[in-house]
């Protein structure tokens, strides 16, 4: 049997199969089992934002495996310290690090740090929002199809509408601790905040005495034209969760912690593998590449320069295009399945975000002779 015969006969049953193998990635290329070359326009779902097989994150893999791979963090390491000294340096008044091993694993813990920090149990996240899959991430996110077949979930989670400040400002009560928020919303629809909507976010909770989060799973790590999407405003958050691209791919999960957020004693939280050597040593590796090749700067120009093409297309069937940075969503007037299918036949492999919204997460190395090809195959399959 090939390889898709194998996963086909052993796989869970929980993801939808695509038709081809991946086997081998370089920068912003995938190419398949037969040597079939596609422009990766999903990164892994943002993992990917150094693109793949990059050398040094690759060398920085080889040594520390060589050295130590894991150890439990009740004893201090040389790739932790160096890792939490130098994440706490590019997000000021977040001065602490939870490590952990994924997205999910992050927001879980900032919503039990938000809890037991002040000794309230509500949570409010917005409409859209998507924070991941395990019970605590999931109650925070938005859409039923992932919530219904897991309910009754954990109590005391509400939703309102994103962007809106007369709704938040309702919400919030005496019995919040937390307000978690995405700066773009992904899953979503690539739906970015406003400004306005933000700073009156941070206002309500400073004023109230309740947490703010800021979900960066996806928007961390330059992907929006900043180091952090949050930097693009007027802002600071008290709990920060990142994942996906910290690590270049290895499984890596972090909370950054604010002031004033109490409590967090030994035995409160904890993570195995959270914090780990081998991955601690890779997360650095990512970090000095994003900051050598100015990958932030890299991905506010070539965002930039894709949402020009992409709003240049005339097709009647095109909603909106938006976006930020090398986020980039484009909402159809119908549904997204058969437009993806064919750019995947042209070798373009991109994601959706909903049922209308076709979603781009490019590697931020992607070249913008690789941006052209993207525009021309997307041109195509509108006009098809």
């Amino acid at each position: 049997m090939n390889i898709i015969d194998i996963e086909s006969k052993h796989t869970s049953g929980l993801y939808a199969k695509q038709p081809i193998a991946i086997v081998r990635g370089q920068g912003a290329i995938l190419w398949d089992s037969n040597g079939n070359e596609y422009i990766d326009c999903s990164s892994g779902h943002g993992v990917a934002n150094l693109g793949h097989a990059h050398p040094k994150v690759a060398a920085a893999l080889a040594e520390q495996a060589m050295k130590l791979v894991t150890l439990f963090e009740t004893f201090p390491n040389d790739q932790r310290a160096t890792l939490m000294e130098k994440l706490t340096a590019l997000t000021p008044g977040l001065d602490r690090v939870f490590f952990c091993n994924s997205g999910t694993e992050s927001v879980e813990a900032a919503i039990k740090f938000s809890r037991l920090s002040t000794g309230r149990t509500g949570v409010i996240a917005a409409m859209r929002g998507f924070h991941g899959r395990t019970m605590g991430s999931l109650s925070a996110t938005w859409n039923k199809k992932y919530r219904e077949p897991f309910e009754p979930l954990i109590p005391d989670f509400s939703h309102v509408p994103y962007n809106n400040i007369e709704a938040l400002e309702k919400a919030v009560t005496d019995k919040t601790a937390a307000v978690i928020l995405e700066i773009v919303q992904g899953e979503g629809g690539v739906y970015p905040a406003d400004p306005a909507y933000l700073e009156a976010s941070r206002r309500i909770c400073s004023e109230r005495g309740v947490l703010l989060i800021i979900d960066e799973v996806q928007t961390g790590f330059g992907r929006t034209g900043r180091f952090f999407a949050y930097q693009h405003y007027d802002i600071r958050p008290d709990l920060m969760c990142c994942a996906k691209s910290l690590a270049g791919g290895v499984p890596m999960g972090a909370v950054l912690i604010g002031e004033k957020v109490k409590n967090l004693v030994p035995g409160a939280h904890g993570s195995t593998f959270g914090g780990n050597p081998l991955a601690c040593a890779v997360a650095l590796a990512v970090l000095t590449v994003i900051e050598e090749e100015n990958l932030p700067g890299q991905a506010a120009e070539k965002g930039a320069y894709l949402m020009e093409k992409m709003k240049a297309i005339q097709s009647q069937n095109i909603r909106e295009v938006r976006g930020l940075g090398l986020m980039i969503g484009i909402e159809m007037k119908q549904k997204v399945a058969p437009y993806l299918k064919a750019l995947q036949e042209k070798h373009i492999i991109a994601l959706n975000a909903g049922m209308t919204v076709i979603r781009l997460l490019p590697p931020l190395v992607i070249s913008y002779e690789q941006i052209d090809q993207l525009a021309v195959a997307l041109e195509e399959v509108f006009f098809e």
